[in-house]
């Protein structure tokens, strides 16, 4: 492989996540770090450490000139941007390929078009693939966007075009309420992305949320199967499933396929997940987005396809191919992967940063837990809450879930509250174990329950 030293330009536990990959192709590895990262554990696990600005993102992890600079410094000659942060920004994919590295990602031409939503929808349409009933590319006008909304008929999504992360949306059910909420998504699109430009999709109700791992090297295109994340906060993730229980094999294959067919139509390179709406009443699918790096949720793929995504990903933007073909990708059991975040469940989930004064890590076959803790580790309240996660693999459904509750008694981390209370009452929800849920249940699960994690969340207190 004519990489040789890779740079980590992220942080947590994708940051210690990439550099156990880069170690088992012998690559050095450089890491990044904000002045408030120097004793982080991915710090602990590089061979050299670049510090690149003080705490707050937009002066470190955010400062692409500054992260371009370490590597140079530190000879890197390859570029890993992990989730998050930089990861999608076409203008440092830019920069980094002009700086004459290696960047771990699609091209810049490809994170610029699957990152503007509108564009990405005709994209998929182009390429065959179903989409959500809406409009055709950005809308600019309110008046134009409400006769959008009126033709596809009430209830529906106003999504920032820049948007990501579950931000710059609303539901609008009235054309009343429409006039109202579109302003302010285009606001908050334009706070948050620079971008206000937004669009307008019908609203399918108790949808699941389902996507599918592609992985590619420019030139050919396979797929890993089917994920599903139905069950969210606030339209963000916490519980993530592969392969998806919902979907017959057909299904699955039809849904799979149109995945590879777009990856394809903008000669994907690196790994990438195309995100559908699935609707149980009709069988139908439609397509979200494609997000163009690596998922929080990588691994429940890897633990059923027996195959490490980040080692495909840096040969394959490496110039090595994809070295298998989609024969070659067999799927075997269930796994499930839940999300520790240092929140409170008894508190709406309050960020909770603090100390680690004990950490446990649960034992036993199929149980992984990616993580950035250690003994004495001192959480910042800088970035996002995600401290780790907790993975299982069984045979079947059922015995993971079983698996993942006995995971969860296993894990102990002391000194502050995880969202660990969380997922031990979801473990246990009829409703979970059914598989009848959707991206709108948790909402109502949790309002319903939240005596239950007030007393659980005390208990481990």
């Amino acid at each position: 492989m004519s990489t040789k030293r890779l740079l980590i330009a992220n942080r947590g536990e994708i940051a210690c996540r990439v550099i156990r990959a880069a170690r088992e192709l012998g690559l050095e590895t450089v890491q990044v770090a904000s002045e408030a990262d120097t004793d982080s554990l991915a710090a602990r696990l590089s061979d050299e450490v670049k510090v690149i600005g003080p705490p707050h993102p937009t002066k470190s992890y955010l400062d692409a000139g500054a992260i371009l600079s370490a590597a140079i410094e530190s000879g890197a000659d390859a570029i890993h941007p992990g989730y998050g942060f930089l990861a999608e920004n076409a203008g440092f994919a830019d920069a980094v390929e002009s700086a004459g590295l290696t960047f771990i990602g699609p091209s810049a031409d490809t994170i610029r078009l699957m990152g503007d939503k509108a564009a990405a929808r005709l994209q998929a349409r182009d390429a065959g693939v179903p989409t959500v009933p809406g409009s055709d590319g950005v809308i600019a006008d309110l008046d134009e966007a409400l006769a959008v909304a009126e033709t596809i008929g009430f209830p529906v999504m106003i999504k920032a075009s820049a948007g990501g992360g579950g931000r710059g949306i609303r539901v609008a059910r009235s054309a009343e309420e429409f006039r109202k909420l579109a302003p302010q998504a285009s606001s908050e699109a334009a706070a948050a992305f620079g971008d206000d430009g937004i669009y307008v999709e019908k609203l399918i109700e108790k949808a699941r949320h389902v996507e599918v791992q592609v992985l590619g090297d420019g030139i050919d295109v396979v797929h890993f199967y089917v994920r599903e994340c139905s069950l969210q906060r606030r339209r963000q993730k916490v519980w993530e499933e592969a392969p998806s229980a919902a979907l017959g094999e057909a299904a699955r294959a039809r849904l799979c396929a149109s995945a590879v067919d777009l990856a394809n139509s903008v000669s994907y390179r690196g790994a990438g997940t195309v995100e559908y709406l699935y609707d149980d009443a009709t069988g139908n699918f439609h397509f979200i987005e494609m997000n163009t790096r690596i998922q929080v949720e990588h691994p429940v793929t890897e633990m059923i396809c027996g195959t490490d995504l980040v080692i495909g990903m840096i040969r394959a933007c490496a110039g090595e191919g994809l070295g298998l073909t989609q024969d070659d990708i067999v799927r075997s059991g269930h796994a499930i992967e839940v999300r520790l975040n240092a929140e409170d469940p008894a508190s709406d989930f309050m960020p909770f940063p603090g100390i680690v004064t004990k950490l446990r890590v649960p034992e036993g076959e199929d149980v992984r837990f990616d993580h950035m803790l250690y003994d004495g580790y001192a959480v910042p309240p800088f970035y996002d809450s995600l401290l780790g996660k907790l993975i299982v693999w069984a045979p079947d459904r059922p015995r993971a879930i079983a698996r993942l509750a006995s995971a969860l008694e296993g894990l102990e981390i002391e000194g502050l509250p995880t969202t660990a209370p969380l997922f031990s009452a979801l473990a246990d929800s009829a409703d979970v174990q059914a598989n009848a849920v959707h991206t709108s249940w948790m909402e109502t699960w949790l309002a319903q329950n939240a005596k239950k994690l007030i007393s659980q969340g005390e208990e481990a207190a």
